[in-house]
């Protein structure tokens, strides 16, 4: 009679390999890991790199010792010029607001001496760049800015440029706080344009570029403001000389701790006109 052999006993399961899982999303599975620290990764986490992929973390931590792109004058690198279109967008605002409600607007927002003076309404050195006189007053004006503001903008960088435009118009507002009438009011972002202007000479002759261009442009402008009446002088001079001296201040700052210079440059700026704004002011009071 034959026997059986016994029947070997039973083998445990092995147990089936865990599938991996995103470790930014545990609930996605994924079978590819970081090229550098070899965590596992989802298609969304995924980062191009050299070879295969990255996660976000060793992405950043990457770019850390990568010197960021700057502009021609050391500002962050402008693809849209936004600042330059916002300032057209509220020139436009404004004008609209004008148009609807009259005077009432130009005589809230525009400058006068007395109105700085003698009310305490220092706003009105700014906000008068923001209002127009007219229909070709506002399209000669934004035309302009549309024309130089994004090439200054991307050679200067967003606050570099923002801080050009708004101290030129502030300039061409305090000229005229020491030299118009105590009542004649003047509006325009004609200061702020021309500092533009005397911006793009400057920068020009930094960069060894054909200037001859913008010199005519401003003679025949500077021209238009003695022979035209109804032009404030004041404003296109004082935004042409501000708007130029700052630019160059900028754009002929040192290699050597240029963002500093610059700084200084513009803080100095702010404070030499705020000086003349007190001084003037003091004077009038004292005169009335």
């Amino acid at each position: 009679m034959t026997s059986q052999p016994p029947s070997p006993p039973p083998q445990p399961e092995q147990p089936a390999e865990a599938v991996p899982t995103c470790y930014r999303h545990p609930d996605k599975e994924t079978w590819v890991r970081c090229q550098r620290c070899d965590r596992p990764i989802c298609p969304d986490c995924m980062r191009d790199a050299a070879v295969g992929f990255q996660c976000p973390e060793c992405v950043a931590e990457g770019n850390r010792g990568v010197r960021q792109a700057k502009s021609t004058f050391g500002g962050s690198v402008v693809r849209t010029p936004f600042v330059t279109y916002t300032i057209l967008v509220i020139n436009v605002l404004v004008f609209g607001a004008q148009y609807l409600a009259g005077n009432e607007v130009t005589g809230e927002l525009a400058m006068w001496p007395a109105g700085v003076a003698v009310l305490d309404q220092y706003y009105r050195l700014i906000t008068a760049a923001f209002v127009h006189g007219g229909v070709f007053h506002i399209l000669f004006n934004c035309w302009a800015l549309y024309v130089v503001g994004p090439y200054l903008e991307r050679a200067f960088g967003h606050v570099r440029y923002v801080a050009l435009y708004l101290i030129s118009a502030l300039g061409g507002s305090v000229l005229g706080l020491w030299l118009d009438p105590l009542n004649q009011p003047t509006v325009g972002a004609s200061g702020a344009i021309f500092g533009l202007f005397g911006a793009v000479f400057v920068v020009g002759r930094k960069l060894n570029m054909d200037v001859r261009g913008i010199a005519v442009l401003i003679a025949i402008n500077l021209v238009i403001t003695f022979v035209v009446s109804g032009i404030s002088w004041t404003g296109h001079i004082g935004g042409l000389i501000t708007g130029s001296l700052l630019a160059g201040a900028i754009a002929y700052a040192p290699k050597n701790n240029k963002t500093l210079w610059q700084v200084l440059a513009i803080t100095g700026a702010l404070a030499l006109l705020a000086v003349l704004v007190v001084v003037r002011a003091s004077a009038i009071l004292a005169a009335v």
